[in-house]
């Protein structure tokens, strides 16, 4: 009973923090290996932690947005989250499909709680993705067993680089793309300067530049 709990709070733990730590299912594959547990009941844990972690998220990242973000890019980020909120089936059918990748949903829960989008348009469709995938992935790693002490003690496997990167990515095309010209003036643009401290030396570089 104890480390079905331990998964269940690792869960809710990995999922409720902005930084790209290992997946939630890899460490729910590794309880179920090392301590023989239930996959179906893992794996139903396992997706509750996970949701109850990106709705955290949701909730906090908003406000430790607003000290760490420039206003413009705070701006850009509650736009996206803005797109999500108006279309009911739209967003539905968006994160269901994106929530069966195992990209990370980092990028999905910032732009959501920026604009503060409602949890129930969001977490039912991020709930079912999870659940098929984390079903599936905590089933194939099961039965990979045999290989999962090789695959911990040699490290990370290219897959979860691959992965990891990718949601690098898509979390760096939230934050420096100008969506607001792309979706209202169809321009492309990129904005390289998203954090106030870029903001606080660019403002005291233009004095000194000016003197000389």
């Amino acid at each position: 009973m104890l480390w079905y709990v331990v998964a269940f709070l690792s869960a809710i733990l990995i999922d409720s923090i902005p930084v790209f730590a290992p997946p939630a299912w890899t460490v729910l594959v590794f309880f179920v290996v090392k301590f023989d547990l239930n996959v179906w009941i893992v794996a139903l844990l396992g997706v509750v932690g996970t949701t109850i972690g990106r709705y955290i998220l949701s909730v906090y990242m908003p406000l430790l947005g607003n000290k760490i973000f420039a206003p413009k890019e705070n701006d850009n980020v509650k736009y996206i989250g803005e797109k999500l909120s108006r279309n009911g089936w739209g967003t539905f059918l968006f994160v269901l499909g994106y929530s069966l990748t195992p990209l990370s949903t980092t990028a999905l829960f910032t732009a959501a709680g920026a604009a503060h989008v409602k949890p129930m348009r969001i977490l039912p469709p991020f709930f079912i993705g999870k659940l098929i995938s984390y079903t599936l992935l905590i089933h194939g790693g099961n039965y990979a067993a045999q290989n999962i002490a090789d695959a911990w003690s040699e490290g990370p496997s290219l897959k979860s680089i691959v992965v990891a990167v990718l949601g690098i990515i898509v979390l760096g095309l939230l934050l420096l793309v100008d969506w607001r010209a792309l979706f209202e003036h169809k321009t492309f643009k990129l904005n390289l300067n998203v954090f106030k401290f870029q903001k606080r030396e660019e403002a005291e570089a233009k004095p000194a530049s000016a003197k000389g």
